[in-house]
């Protein structure tokens, strides 16, 4: 069994940052790809970034350029950092581990104009 507890999310302007941290139990977690999804209210759930073992990257479009992922497997815990925020960023945003597909209990993101 795999816990992941998020943390970082609030209410920033628009153009702020913010840094979401997402820590994992178990053993595996550096053999697992690792992603951050959000969920908006009345859409559904969409992925924002991903992050291979490998420390491979992919990212929404919508994303690209301003959000960067990471991990440190020391720490078992992986990052996102979230610069220029948009209103349209505002979403609960879930940490997910691939392998087994574990989800955290999200973490709310508000960005004001």
């Amino acid at each position: 069994q795999v816990q992941l507890v998020e943390s970082g999310g609030g209410l920033v302007q628009a153009g702020g940052s913010l840094r979401l941290s997402c820590a994992a139990s178990g053993s595996i977690f550096s053999r697992t790809t690792m992603g951050w999804f959000r969920q908006a209210p009345g859409k559904q759930r969409e992925l924002v970034a991903q992050i291979t073992s490998f420390a491979n990257t992919i990212y929404a479009d919508s994303v690209k350029g301003r959000f960067t992922i990471s991990r440190d497997n020391a720490k078992n815990t992986v990052y996102l950092q979230m610069n220029s925020l948009k209103p349209e960023d505002t979403a609960v945003y879930y940490c997910h581990h691939q392998m087994g597909n574990y989800w955290g209990q999200g973490t709310q993101v508000t960005v004001s104009s």
